[in-house]
């Protein structure tokens, strides 16, 4: 079986390519996006729901749950990465890429300490999904999708994309070693006016 890692919906910040800060919910079409993947997600026959619980992640989750009658499970190791006090900063006043600082911003965590976090949020999710008889659905943010790509993931055939979409499904085996099976598929958004390239978008 496998677990499915889902980015959450757009927000009005990610599509106006601001740094967001933790609280940040869906806008309007980030909840469409949500409805229409969450459609996807239930003829999957999910068993549970895992989530971060930042609000944006957390509104995304609660719309595969109104459709599959799971109650998702938080875990903060599914949190982005901590930008400290570039929350709210707008990309192109900074003269760098904060995506790819390796360094700590004040308050925030450094690559070293996200990339440490994100294998334990992949361990966490390893253990739930051998409970479960179904697979395991996590629902995450951009850059943590990334860093498990790069990093704890047997990529095969496939490739890391330039940009993880929202609400994308990247689905990889349960076992180790994790193969990915499916890489930042959108294919549910497809017709609906809600796709990527219809609407400029940013990280986050």
């Amino acid at each position: 079986m496998s677990i499915i890692f889902i980015r959450h919906g757009e927000t009005l910040l990610n599509a106006a390519r601001t740094i967001q800060p933790a609280d940040t919910p869906l806008a309007p079409r980030g909840l469409a996006q949500a409805e229409h993947m969450a459609t996807r997600v239930r003829a999957l026959k999910p068993a549970a729901i895992l989530a971060s619980d930042m609000p944006r992640a957390w509104q995304t989750a609660e719309a595969i749950s109104r459709q599959t009658g799971l109650h998702p499970v938080s875990t903060d190791l599914l949190w982005e990465r901590n930008f400290g006090d570039l929350r709210g900063r707008p990309h192109d006043t900074l003269s760098f890429n904060a995506m790819e600082m390796l360094e700590a911003p004040a308050n925030g965590e450094s690559m070293a300490e996200f990339h440490e976090r994100v294998t334990q949020a992949l361990a966490f999710a390893v253990e739930f999904r051998a409970s479960l008889d179904g697979p395991l659905i996590v629902v995450s943010h951009g850059l943590v999708i990334r860093a498990l790509l790069e990093n704890n993931i047997d990529l095969g055939q496939h490739s890391i994309p330039e940009r993880i979409g929202n609400t994308s499904l990247t689905t990889i085996s349960a076992d180790s070693p994790h193969r990915a099976e499916l890489v930042n598929c959108t294919a549910h958004l497809v017709g609906t006016g809600l796709a990527e390239g219809e609407h400029s978008l940013s990280g986050g």
